[in-house]
């Protein structure tokens, strides 16, 4: 039996929140190189490299996601792939739709590759609703604990900007 070739779109994203600047390009390095070889050992060919850097998972409007979204849309690919589903994104309503409505429509295989989940297999998707709802949750959790640390500091009389206006130490 002859293998399908599949298309595919590469998704990156590292959220502002993440991490670094400086570290930041290294981790969209990181999952270029991770998808790239994934393509590459199981003979899969890409059509593009799309990478939110900087971007926050809980909206869908970012505009590399939007553009590779475009290209599901007009049948440039056949298949997307990410490092791991919170890359794809956090918001778990929004993921699920795509995990389960938007690619299976279009035929689209979805692969996310720590996560072991594969479209082609559903007994990979028994826990992917799951750990949607997990990667929503846990970017509330951030948001929470940092919004509470900025308070204290705030409350302690601490300066909690960026910078000094001009003029001022």
């Amino acid at each position: 039996m002859i293998q399908p070739t599949y298309t595919a779109a590469l998704y990156l994203r590292l959220s502002k929140d993440d991490g670094f600047a400086e570290r930041e390009s290294m981790s969209i390095d990181t999952q270029r190189e991770m998808l790239t070889r994934y393509c590459k050992d199981h003979n899969i060919i890409v059509y593009d490299i799309y990478a939110d850097d900087g971007f926050t998972g809980l909206k869908t409007d970012r505009p590399p996601f939007q553009r590779m979204i475009e290209d599901v849309e007009n049948h440039k690919v056949t298949c997307v792939i990410t490092k791991d589903q919170s890359r794809l994104g956090r918001n778990h309503l929004e993921i699920d739709y795509y995990m389960e409505i938007f690619f299976p429509v279009r035929n689209i295989r979805y692969i996310a590759i720590t996560d072991n989940v594969d479209t082609l297999n559903a007994a990979t998707l028994d826990i992917a609703p799951f750990r949607n709802l997990l990667n929503d949750m846990y970017s509330q959790d951030v948001s929470k604990k940092v919004k509470s640390a900025l308070k204290t500091r705030q409350m302690q009389g601490k300066f909690i900007g960026t910078t000094a206006p001009y003029g001022y130490k």
